[in-house]
Order: structure tokens, then C-alpha cells, then sequence
């Protein structure tokens, strides 16, 4: 069963996005992904200090079904990677919202989060979309 933590924001794309104490974003891709894709085999992370925005193209995982690709769930700048994916994806497998998120991000609007999902939203757009 997946899980939905209630501190993330969720895109339907299926990214979350944690905003930590000092004002950055933490970004990752939800349990509910990383169950779908299976065994996750390699992950392309944006470069630090390249700009994203919100619902753009921001990196790439792939699993041994699949590749997808990774979207920003808000505008901002990378100001961190999570170089142990590059040794280890299976991490993202493993530990989807702690020690498997992707990159942190400088947001540039705060706003962008208002159109994410809350936990239970995302929870029934994930079962509305299995069924």
C-alpha cells in the first residue's frame, strides 16, 4: 500500500515537493511512482544552479519498465542533487521520501505550491487514475 505523507505536496505527475524549514523545496517522486515504475535502474538529476519551472522538465528516472521524466513541481533554481542516486537508484525504490529525493530547489514563487495537491487529494487522484 502506497504511502501519503502529509507534510508533501503533491503534482498529479506524481513528484512531491517538501518545503524545509529555511524556505528551500525538496523534491522527489511519490511512493505511488516509484511503485509503478519498479525497480528503478538509473536517475538523471538537473544540474545546480540551473532554473526550472513549475511543471517543466527537470530530470529523468528510469526502472526496468520504463523511463519518465522528472517535473518541477515549482518554479525556483537546483541548489542541491542527490548524488547518491547516481551510485544507488534503487534508493528511490527504497526510501521514495527520505533518503530518495532527487534536488532541492531556491523557489522563486512560494505560490506555486497552492497548486499542488495535499496528501488526500493526491491519494484519491492516485486510485481514481488505477481504476
Amino acid at each position: 500500500m502506497a504511502e501519503f505523507p502529509g507534510e508533501m505536496r503533491y503534482a498529479e505527475s506524481h513528484e512531491w515537493a517538501r518545503v524545509e524549514d529555511d524556505g528551500t523545496v525538496t523534491v522527489g517522486i511519490s511512493d505511488h511512482a516509484q511503485d509503478a515504475l519498479g525497480d528503478v535502474v538509473y536517475v538523471e538529476l538537473p544540474e545546480l544552479d540551473m532554473d526550472v519551472v513549475a511543471a517543466g522538465e527537470a530530470g529523468v528516472v528510469e526502472s526496468v519498465k520504463a523511463a519518465s521524466d522528472i517535473f518541477a513541481p515549482v518554479s525556483g533554481k537546483v541548489i542541491a542533487i542527490n548524488n547518491a542516486l547516481e551510485e544507488a537508484p534503487e534508493i528511490v525504490n527504497e526510501s521514495p521520501y527520505t533518503k530518495g529525493w532527487f534536488f532541492k530547489l531556491q523557489p522563486t514563487d512560494k505560490n506555486d505550491l497552492d497548486n499542488l495537491l495535499d496528501a488526500d487529494a493526491y491519494q484519491a487522484f492516485c486510485e481514481a487514475e488505477s481504476d
